[in-house]
């Protein structure tokens, strides 16, 4: 759940990025990673050095705390002359993971004239905290951390070497001026070193990566968020990046949240994805250079782009413990909106590169819709009258578009204005959808809901040992989308249901989707130095989780304000896009049949919708119905 498990490269990247959060504040001008022989890995810097003092309620000394306690180092003080303002976030578990995990790990501390040593074994304290005075010579300050992972925690106890470099060559080149040094000692042999510093920034690294020779000069700049921005953001948040367009596609997309390395991207890379899609379609429509019967999407100017991209959030959310991919909403927002406009007056103060990047991108769009044509034209000239209550998209590629299954005809409106009418199509449903699990299946389209569905999803009714014609298939995502509630919940389960009993080759190939709407609404005020902003829970739980946060940046009690949806007909359709149709900040769940027995899982479908199981489900709630929680 914490930490990857191949090999022990995270649990020393938490150690690393303490240290780069000490130069990222500006305490810091080295990092030295130490490999050595016995299979331990020293990690120095000379940052402050962690505080050794008692902590003032739990009386034990803070290094301590910091090595033994999830969620206890100084990230967690965002407040005015909190110790890091930027960090990696605070969704991670940091070195406490770290201590847990190894089979000793050893802690020196140099700071204010003293010299302060620890060690753990197992995430135990086994020498206690020992302090005395520098001596002569000394260095003055910093913190040097030596780890032994247990290699019963992981499938191999190697570091991976490529990894490793990457990251440490990263954080030199995302902090200029900063040396990162790598040490590998071998027994009997000379130790192997290697040292970055990077003057450059982003365009060095990006030019020393790229294999293609780029289209335009690399469009690269920066801009952080001063103390009265208007676009509501915290002072110091921004972005720096830098863009190579080439004809080979991308080759090279790295980016970072506060020096951490998102290896699977987030929102900060669809704000760049935004951002330039914007600007070369302004661009082009500007100069009149789209041909006739051409449509242009995001994915056709950002396939060709190779990027750097690094940003600065305040507060970063990151979806898993390992922070591989950011979930801040918000920083799409940040860095789209300040790409945008970079990129549109490059583009005007350059026409000819612009020229060269539109004629590229456009070779694209044309590409990409010439397959889509191919595709078309096997699907045979038998098409089905689509229902009338069924508002389609324009694409027709399957890769890029997705019908939602919406309850209700109020919801459904607020879906169709909220959509992008490229790629999303919306189907009302009225009421609850007929419950099939004993339905036979020639007598399915006696009922019209899901004779509609059928057919807009183009494949019939199959079952599960069947073969399929999926060549008329529409859509590529079939999503679910009802209510936060109770009645959304059976509406989900009886289209699931639907699916499983007589499309199950349609969530065998991963084409079912559920949409997460969120049930509350906070209006969160400002705080120390993040502005008021508007924050969407999905359950009871994020909701407490979002009030005790912002009590932690000082918020005010009761200062904020809880809207509660009753359904999403309550949303209006910028609402329902950002939190639920945009595919960049939205949470989609992919239904998929997984492990476990299908016959097992038969008969959980048969206690739970088959007719004369009352008796089995009567049983059930009495297990379980104390599980249920009830809000009104």
């Amino acid at each position: 759940m914490y930490t990857r498990t191949d090999n022990p490269l995270h649990i020393v990247q938490e150690v690393i990025d303490n240290a780069a959060d000490e130069a990222l504040a500006g305490h810091g001008k080295r990092i030295a990673v130490t490999q050595h022989a016995d299979g331990s890995v020293t990690v120095d810097d000379d940052g402050r050095g962690i505080p050794f003092g008692l902590h003032p309620e739990e009386q034990v000394p803070v290094v301590e705390i910091v090595f033994t306690r999830l969620h206890a180092g100084g990230k967690f003080d965002k407040g005015s002359g909190g110790a890091y303002s930027f960090s990696g976030g605070l969704h991670g578990v940091g070195v406490s993971v770290t201590n847990a995990l190894a089979k000793k790990l050893e802690v020196s501390v140099f700071r204010d004239g003293q010299f302060a040593s620890l060690t753990f074994s197992g995430g135990d304290v086994t020498v206690p905290l020992e302090v005395r005075k520098l001596a002569s010579g000394e260095r003055r300050h910093g913190t040097r951390v030596t780890v032994w992972p247990d290699a019963r925690y992981f499938e191999s106890a190697e570091l991976p070497r490529g990894e490793l470099v990457h990251l440490l060559r990263s954080k030199a080149v995302l902090m200029p001026g900063v040396t990162v040094s790598l040490t590998v000692e071998k027994a009997g042999k000379e130790p192997e070193v290697l040292t970055w510093t990077y003057q450059g920034g982003l365009r060095d690294y990006l030019q020393q990566t790229l294999t293609a020779e780029p289209v335009v000069p690399l469009f690269e700049g920066e801009r952080f968020a001063g103390a009265n921005e208007s676009e509501n953001f915290a002072e110091g948040e921004g972005a720096t990046w830098c863009v190579a367009f080439t004809d080979d596609g991308a080759a090279v997309r790295e980016s970072y949240v506060n020096l951490i390395p998102t290896v699977a991207g987030g929102t900060h890379e669809s704000g760049l994805k935004d951002g330039l899609f914007t600007a070369v379609k302004s661009f082009i429509e500007l100069h009149g250079l789209m041909p006739k019967g051409v449509k242009l999407m995001p994915e056709d100017v950002f396939s060709r782009a190779s990027f750097v991209l690094s940003a600065k959030v305040l507060d970063p959310q990151f979806q898993g413990q390992i922070k591989e991919r950011l979930n801040s909403r918000d920083a799409l927002r940040l860095v789209s909106a300040y790409t945008k406009p970079a990129l549109e007056l490059w583009l005007h103060q350059h026409v000819e590169y612009g020229r060269k990047l539109a004629e590229l991108v456009i070779r694209q769009a044309q590409a990409r819709q010439k397959a889509g044509q191919k595709v078309e034209k096997r699907k045979g000239s038998g098409v089905a009258v689509l229902p009338g209550k069924l508002t389609d998209c324009e694409s027709r590629d399957l890769t890029l578009n997705e019908v939602f299954l919406v309850e209700g005809d109020s919801a459904g409106g607020s879906a169709k204005m909220g959509r992008d009418k490229e790629t999303q199509a919306i189907l009302p449903l009225r009421g609850k959808v007929l419950n099939t699990w004993e339905v036979e299946r020639d007598r399915l389209f006696a009922n019209n809901e899901i004779h509609d569905i059928a057919v807009a999803i183009g494949v019939d009714p199959h079952g599960p040992n069947d073969t399929p014609d999926f060549s008329g298939l529409r859509y590529g995502k079939v999503c679910i989308l009802s209510d936060a509630d109770v009645d959304g919940s059976h509406i989900q389960v009886l289209l699931l249901t639907l699916f499983f009993r007589h499309f199950p080759q349609l969530v065998a190939r991963g084409h079912v989707f559920v949409a997460k709407p969120p049930l509350f609404r906070i209006d969160a005020p400002a705080r120390g130095r993040k502005p008021a902003a508007k924050i969407y829970a999905l359950d009871e739980g994020e909701r407490d989780a979002t009030l005790d946060k912002l009590r932690k940046e000082g918020a005010r009690e009761d200062s904020w304000k809880i809207g509660r949806f009753k359904g999403l007909g309550e949303m209006n359709a910028d609402q329902l896009w950002e939190t639920t149709l945009n595919p960049e900040t939205r949470r989609l769940l992919r239904v998929e049949l997984g492990q476990l027995d299908l016959v097992q899982t038969e008969g959980s479908f048969t206690r739970l919708m088959g007719k004369g199981e009352a008796h089995a489900r009567r049983e059930l709630m009495e297990l379980r119905g104390d599980a249920v929680e009830i809000d009104i």
